[in-house]
């Protein structure tokens, strides 16, 4: 199963993944996770992108997509994955098209968590004080200032996809401003319609 999660940052997509994950044996590609391992190793991706990612800017489309298009080659990822943060923009949503078609291989549904983003910034700003309060390192992208031009980024380039795949008849919008549990069956109620959901569903349940 090959799932997309969209939402702007901080609607809770990372922690929604595990549980798909979890669920049906499949694995989460994160591109911030994979992108911020780059910069911790210093690689030649890492230093480029090192800048970029602390001013909350997003990252070029063809470094992306690149870092997309190995990645689903290796091994953990042939039984399905659930890209998180990835596509997000419209041309980047094309290539992905065109990568997996060139596999052979096809999305199953593009999961929507949909959040008030008022509400959404009051939610990461709470967490972050409560990291600050633990004395807990915080990321450069966790600061209000950052937050903001991430959601602006969000609202311009990201949020025509949900049209984008509303047409491709894959969109499943769920209300990401519930508990985690809820929005965790709402997930699975959105997916209760996908073939390949469900016979991986009836595998692990086996």
């Amino acid at each position: 199963m090959r799932l997309i999660l969209l939402g702007p940052p901080g609607a809770g997509k990372g922690t929604q993944a595990q549980r798909l994950v979890t669920k049906y044996g499949i694995v989460q590609l994160s591109t911030g996770d994979m992108l911020r391992a780059a910069v911790k190793a210093g690689t030649p991706v890492g230093q480029q992108v090192e800048k970029i990612m602390a001013s909350g800017q997003l990252c070029p489309d063809e470094l992306v997509v690149g870092i997309i298009g190995q990645r689903i080659e290796e091994p953990d990822a042939r039984n399905g994955f659930i890209l998180d943060g990835f596509p997000r923009t419209e041309p980047q949503a094309e290539a992905l098209d065109g990568i997996l078609s060139a596999k052979g291989l096809n999305l199953d549904a593009v999961i929507e968590l949909q959040v008030d983003e008022a509400a959404l910034v009051r939610r990461i700003e709470t967490r972050v004080a409560e990291m600050k309060a633990k004395g807990e390192k915080l990321r450069d992208d966790d600061n209000p200032e950052v937050l903001h031009k991430r959601l602006e980024a969000y609202r311009q380039l990201t949020a025509p996809l949900i049209a984008y795949y509303r047409q491709h008849g894959m969109l499943r919008s769920v209300n990401g401003m519930a508990s985690i549990d809820d929005v965790t069956a709402a997930i699975d109620r959105a997916l209760a319609a996908v073939p390949s959901a469900q016979s991986k569903k009836k595998e692990f349940s086996a």
